[in-house]
Formats: C-alpha cells, sequence, structure tokens
C-alpha cells in the first residue's frame, strides 16, 4: 500500500476536521428551554428598565403599538414594574417567543404583548402592544389577570395534539368567522365549553354575563360581520397547542359613528386540540383604520 504524503496528510486532517471547526463555531440551535430563557431575560430587563440585560442584534428592530422606536424607549421608560401574570408562546420552528403580561406604568396598570424573533441567540426583532386605559382598548379589566386561565396552561395528551399545519388551519378559521359575521357558517371548530377573555374580560363562554344569553355560547354567539379583517400568524406552540394570530379587525369592528374612523388590532391565543378551539384570549387595542402595522410585508 502507497504510503501518503505528508502534504496528502495534511490535506485529508484539514477536511476531517471542517465540520467540526464550522459546528464549535456555530451557536447551538435554540430550543424551547433557550427560547424560554430569552423571552425571561427580556421581561426582566424591561422591569428593571435596564436594556443592556437583553441580548440583541445589531439590526434589530423594533415597534411598540405599531411605531418603530429604538430599545430602551416607550414602556421602558415609564414601567414601574411587573406583576405575576404571565403567559407565554413558544414557536421553536420559528425561533419566535411571544407573552401576555400585566405592567404597572407609572403606576397604573398596563396590557402587554410582545413578540421577539431570535436567530443565533440574538433578538432581531422586537413587537409589542402595550394597552393602559380603557380609551385604548374599549375594553380593560387587568385586575383579572392575576395567573394564567387553566384552560390555556392545560397541557394537551399526546393523542390530543394536532399537527403544526392543523393547529394554524383550524385557529384561521376563528378570523374567517369574523369575515363571515358567524361561526355557524363557516363551521368554525369549537369544543362546548370554549371561552374567550379580551384584556381580561370574558367575552364569551360558559358564565359570560356580556350581553347573555347570546355570550354563553362562544359558538352560536352573535357577532359583526368584518369583510376586512386581516391577520397574520405570529407563533404556534405545537407542545402546548396555542396558536397566536395577530388581527386587524378593519372596518366596522367599533359601533357608533364616533368609532368610524377606528378599529381594533390584537394579539389573540387559541387553544387547539382534539381539532377544535377550546379557548382564546386576546390583548387588544383601537388604532386608525389603515394604520400600518409597523410589520407589513
Amino acid at each position: 500500500m502507497p504510503r501518503m504524503s505528508a502534504r496528502t496528510a495534511v490535506l485529508v486532517a484539514i477536511a476531517l476536521l471542517a465540520p467540526w471547526s464550522a459546528a464549535a463555531q456555530s451557536p447551538p440551535a435554540c430550543d424551547r428551554a433557550c427560547l424560554t430563557g430569552i423571552l425571561s431575560g427580556y421581561v426582566a430587563g424591561l422591569a428593571a428598565k435596564d436594556p443592556s440585560k437583553v441580548s440583541v442584534a445589531d439590526t434589530v428592530r423594533i415597534t411598540e403599538d405599531t411605531k418603530p422606536i429604538a430599545l430602551g424607549e416607550g414602556l421602558w421608560k415609564t414601567i414601574t414594574a411587573l406583576r405575576p401574570y404571565r403567559l407565554d408562546f413558544i414557536d421553536v420552528r420559528e425561533g419566535t417567543a411571544a407573552t401576555f403580561a400585566v405592567a404597572e406604568d407609572a403606576g397604573k396598570p398596563a396590557l402587554v404583548a410582545v413578540r421577539l424573533k431570535v436567530v443565533n441567540r440574538r433578538i432581531t426583532e422586537i413587537e409589542s402592544m402595550v394597552v393602559r386605559s380603557r380609551e385604548e382598548g374599549v375594553l380593560f379589566q387587568p385586575d383579572n389577570l392575576q395567573t394564567p386561565n387553566a384552560g390555556m396552561t392545560y397541557v394537551p395528551t399526546p393523542a390530543e395534539r394536532n399537527p403544526r399545519e392543523d393547529l394554524v388551519r383550524i385557529a384561521s378559521l376563528y378570523p374567517a368567522g369574523l369575515r363571515a359575521g358567524s361561526f355557524l357558517n363557516p363551521d368554525v371548530p369549537m369544543s362546548d365549553d370554549a371561552y374567550r377573555f379580551e384584556n381580561g374580560m370574558k367575552m364569551a363562554g360558559p358564565g359570560c354575563v356580556f350581553q347573555p344569553p347570546s355570550c354563553q355560547n362562544m359558538k352560536a354567539q352573535k357577532i359583526p360581520r368584518l369583510p376586512g379583517l386581516t391577520y397574520r400568524v405570529v407563533t404556534v406552540d405545537e407542545e402546548m397547542g396555542t396558536v397566536l394570530l395577530w388581527q386587524n379587525f378593519g372596518p366596522g369592528a367599533l359601533p357608533g359613528a364616533a368609532n368610524a374612523s377606528n378599529t381594533f388590532v390584537t394579539f389573540e391565543a387559541f387553544k387547539v386540540y382534539g381539532g377544535k378551539i377550546h379557548a382564546a384570549e386576546a390583548i387588544l387595542e383601537t388604532l386608525p383604520i389603515g394604520a400600518p402595522s409597523g410589520w407589513d410585508k
């Protein structure tokens, strides 16, 4: 067997070591625990009013209530505390983490929704919504949000879980129902005890006192017809069976001539398992009709 020259031996060694070297230089994939940790770091930094605690990319892009801001502006300047309530949505495949929280803003409660995009373990996008009053959100009961509802924290069994594409399809039937003005046609699959909370207020489901008796059955509840509604998928948490949508309801969302120029914009989470929607919880605010989201393609 011919002997390998010294030069050839070096080349072979380099070829064998190259993949290991590349792997050592690339950060490991950010799994569920990693994304949750980055989200917790962001929340901790916000509570401390210390942006230096947040690991962001040099090109990070940030909006609050659809308007571009710099890290440290907006709620960062006025927050005084964070209450214990926190509901997370983790999308490992897309590297996205989101949360609902309740803050103390200049000593008064505020509802907060945040979406983080993570690449190479650094935050590249921060999208947030802050609802500070009934005037901003129409509905506003932050004191009702002490701990996450059991309906949203329930972990579906493996037999109950739906594939990612089915989670998105089922959740997307909800805005389709709003466009049609009915959850019955199209037939939006909902459990008999399905409920909906908006800004801390129970707006549908057993025990609902908003426009009873219609609201006590979420699927049969009277809803406005909103043909101009648009939405996008924010996160799909396959383990927890939650799909978070961003929705702009378009014209006709708010009653009365005084509200004709405004609409609802919402981060709304849907609990989906066993092929049905079991719960919906939203943080929403009013914005002028046609206002850009800050993330329009």
